[in-house]
């Protein structure tokens, strides 16, 4: 196993600043002018390990079965958001990804479910207030996170799918990461489109391990 404490300590040195930059950086993030950036330290056949600075989205929560039962009421939410429903009454820029905070749970069983959108750069440091009281702003810490994709409209089926072969492949692996949830990604608007790009994100407990089969990404 390969340790990337002292290589991590430096990137966190570097990145002081959130990383929201040009979508052109990015092969995978082609609808939205800015996306959510990140330093890789190494990955795989099946995953990859990333750095994220800490940023701030604009969040909303939704309790229910799944996430298809939130998508739409929780998107509109944050839209309103973007287009005027805030404070400076401004139209702020969308960007990727989308993220949902999913709960690990049975079928049957009512949990929160969370969708934030990213903000822009010039809106990080000082975004505008939301109006409604069931969106609020919210800043995720500096994490690493293990990372699988996939090509495919995001559902619970596939969510599911690719959560459990990434879980399983860091079971596998031994490595620590925060169990009970996890994040899933989006970068594609719903229109037809010929390839798709959707992500599963465990976070990283502890100092990120790769296996051995793994090298540092150069």
């Amino acid at each position: 196993r390969i340790c990337f404490s002292g290589l991590l300590g430096l990137l966190l040195v570097l990145n002081a600043e959130a990383r929201v930059g040009d979508s052109s950086q990015l092969e995978f993030c082609n609808e939205t002018e800015q996306c959510l950036l990140f330093d890789l330290i190494c990955k795989n056949s099946v995953y990859e390990v990333r750095h994220y600075d800490s940023v701030k989205w604009v969040t909303t929560n939704y309790t229910t079965f799944s996430m298809e039962f939130m998508m739409v009421p929780a998107f509109w939410k944050l839209y309103k958001y973007i287009t005027g429903e805030n404070e400076a009454s401004q139209n702020i820029p969308m960007t990727a990804p989308v993220l949902m905070g999913i709960p690990e749970k049975s079928i049957l069983r009512m949990d929160v479910f969370t969708m934030s959108f990213l903000l822009p750069a010039e809106y990080q440091m000082d975004p505008p207030k939301p109006t409604n009281d069931d969106v609020y702003i919210q800043e995720t810490p500096a994490m690493n996170v293990y990372v699988i994709d996939y090509d495919s409209y995001m559902n619970t089926l596939s969510d599911s799918k690719y959560s459990k072969k990434l879980s399983k492949a860091l079971d596998s692996a031994k490595v620590q990461y925060r169990k009970g949830s996890h994040f899933a990604a989006g970068y594609d608007s719903p229109k037809p489109k010929k390839k798709r790009h959707c992500e599963v994100w465990y976070v990283v407990e502890g100092d990120p391990v790769c296996d051995p089969v793994l090298q540092p990404f150069a």
